[in-house]
């Protein structure tokens, strides 16, 4: 049977850690006479991650087992969030309204939008997240300042990582539940049991791009 990617996450057990890591491409050259610095910022932007699922008896493991299986190494994709960060900590958490995007053509670190109630103070918190898109074309953004909409329900975002692909004027953002399109860090799928019958299972993951 063919499989439809992006998969989603198995919740039967919870996950014990995840460990997000932003990754810039930056150069840097050093002179190795006076020590003076050119730094050129590349393109590149993505999220990677480490994660550890709790000691399980077979029963729970084999699921996860399989879900890893599913993907076929690297070539399948899943959606991935902060499991602790799917809930915003400004008033979105209790009056989001319905934030898009405000107008085509948008790439880079900024983002316009509207749709959100109007003069909210602290309507996203630095830190709080937002994705874009759905399923294989969903992004997953952290805010990086506090967001206060306008009169009018407008407000522009500080996005990491960048913008890549424009979305299109009024398409939805979603800011509870964010996530992204990732897949394997590696084609290699393992797993520990020991002596008392106990499975350990981590993955690493990267961002689908």
């Amino acid at each position: 049977m063919a499989e439809s990617y992006p998969l989603a996450l198995p919740t039967h057990t919870g996950i014990s850690s995840v460990k997000l890591v932003a990754r810039d491409v930056v150069g840097i050259s050093t002179s190795p006479f006076n020590f003076k610095q050119q730094v050129y910022q590349h393109q590149g932007q993505r999220w990677e991650a480490d994660i550890t699922l709790p000691p399980m008896r077979r029963a729970d493991a084999e699921r996860w087992i399989s879900f890893l299986l599913r993907l076929r190494g690297v070539y399948g994709t899943f959606l991935l969030g902060d499991p602790n960060g799917g809930t915003p900590r400004g008033s979105a958490l209790t009056n989001a309204g319905t934030p898009v995007v405000n107008g085509a053509n948008q790439t880079g670190d900024d983002l316009n939008f509207d749709g959100a109630p109007a003069s909210a103070t602290g309507y996203l918190k630095a830190g709080d997240y937002i994705q874009l898109g759905s399923g294989a074309t969903a992004t997953f953004h952290k805010v990086l300042e506090d967001v206060n909409t306008n009169a009018s329900g407008e407000a522009t975002f500080n996005l990491w990582p960048k913008v890549r692909t424009a979305p299109a004027d009024d398409v939805t953002i979603v800011v509870s539940g964010a996530q992204g399109n990732f897949r394997l860090a590696s084609n290699e799928t393992d797993w520990d049991i020991n002596n008392v019958s106990f499975y350990g299972i981590t993955f690493g993951a990267v961002e689908a791009l």
